[in-house]
């Protein structure tokens, strides 16, 4: 009987921090992180972003960086702050194709 009760003690204890976890992870927005470095990465080698146009898209995902990880703190990341990451992903995005795609080159 103690041992069936300590299981279930230990399944519901695994399953609380399971979904305390689940709650912080980002997989969708990490991942569009990821992208968009090795975006920026791509333009500087290819010559496509000056250093002004990389100064300012690096600061872009660093501030989307900061966010995310001030949004975590609270343990739990909200819809609407996930939805907000989401626009400034989609706004760095843009600004990434329109810098790599100005005609400007790095000399």
């Amino acid at each position: 009987m103690k041992i069936k009760i300590f299981g279930g003690l230990l399944i519901a204890a695994l399953a609380v921090t399971s979904m305390a976890q689940a709650q912080t992870h980002t997989p969708v927005i990490n991942h569009r992180e990821h992208n968009q470095n090795r975006r920026i990465n791509r333009g500087v080698r290819s010559g496509e972003l000056t250093r002004n146009e990389t100064h300012h898209l690096r600061n872009d995902e660093r501030h989307i960086q900061n966010q995310k990880m001030r949004d975590k703190a609270s343990g739990h990341v909200t819809y609407a702050e996930r939805r907000q990451l989401r626009h400034e992903e989609n706004r760095t995005s843009r600004a990434i194709y329109r810098d790599k795609h100005n005609d400007r080159v790095r000399s």
